[in-house]
């Protein structure tokens, strides 16, 4: 397959997840709707050309692992692994609903597919800081991917991961910033914003970094993601300039952090995905 081929079926891949990620959210009416849209894309190219997973086989050790730090995302990763095949797509419209196994934050013990628990900020990074090191010390030759938000970047925790990872070399381990520029209370830049911007602080700290000018884009992505992998000695942060709430109609124009839309704008939104979808389809 050519690589042409390969990124139109990315796009497409982008599509589905972005579609199944409303008809999760919208299966309980309310949700972060925002910061999941706007990881879509570089949910497509990890499970769609990057990772080596096995829905029949979640736990083998050699596996690639991703580590959704900012677990309220959780909706487009439980989308994501329900058209890999990890379960039933319909399983996870009982998004945290009494008793579910597809809790509002990621959770191992509950989700096939997920790696790791994540939910409270900064928290996700130093497990999977520990989880590439792990790796390094036992010759296991998974790689670690790891998403945070530029929000979530105001943690302390972030940094001290980061730290560690670059003094230790942890070149097993990729970082994706969704640098979508809101976070709960308002934009990063009035709430903390990090002034020389974020891909500078990992570099300040010896990291390789990527910025995706685009980071929608699944071709950028794509050879970010490939260029961190030939990376030696250094753990690559990958600044992915995202848009929050790509995609939903009701969430794009304001960055919302969590949306609650009445049910027709529910229905409208789902309708203008899947004619997305069709589009892109017929995209050559």
């Amino acid at each position: 397959m050519d690589k042409q081929q390969k990124m139109h079926e990315l796009r497409v891949f982008a599509a589905e997840i972005r579609l199944e990620t409303l008809k999760v959210i919208g299966s309980r009416g309310f949700g972060h709707v925002g910061g999941s849209m706007s990881m879509a894309d570089t949910m497509a190219v990890l499970y769609g050309a990057v990772m080596n997973v096995d829905p029949k086989n979640p736990r083998m050790p050699e596996r690639d692992q991703f580590v959704l730090s900012k677990g309220h995302g959780g909706p487009v990763m439980y989308a994501t692994l329900g058209l890999k095949g990890f379960y039933p797509s319909e399983a996870a419209y009982q998004l945290n609903q009494p008793g579910t196994t597809f809790p509002s934050h990621t959770d191992r013990k509950m989700t096939p597919g997920v790696d790791l628990t994540t939910g409270s900020l900064g928290q996700g990074m130093s497990e999977a800081v520990g989880a590439a090191l792990g790796n390094k010390t036992q010759n296991i030759p998974g790689r670690v991917y790891v998403a945070v938000g530029d929000g979530e970047s105001d943690e302390g925790q972030v940094w001290e991961a980061a730290e560690f990872a670059a003094h230790y070399k942890l070149d097993n381990l990729t970082c994706f910033v969704d640098n979508n520029g809101m976070q709960l209370d308002g934009p990063v830049a009035t709430v903390m914003g990090h002034g020389k911007g974020l891909g500078a602080k990992f570099a300040a700290f010896g990291w390789n970094v990527i910025e995706c000018e685009d980071g929608n884009d699944v071709e950028q992505i794509y050879d970010a993601v490939q260029s961190a992998i030939e990376t030696k000695g250094a753990p690559t942060a990958i600044i992915l300039n995202t848009v929050k709430g790509k995609g939903a109609i009701f969430a794009e124009p304001s960055g919302a952090h969590s949306s609650q839309p009445t049910p027709e704008q529910w229905k409208e939104a789902i309708e203008y995905s899947e004619k997305q979808l069709e589009a892109v389809r017929a995209e050559q």
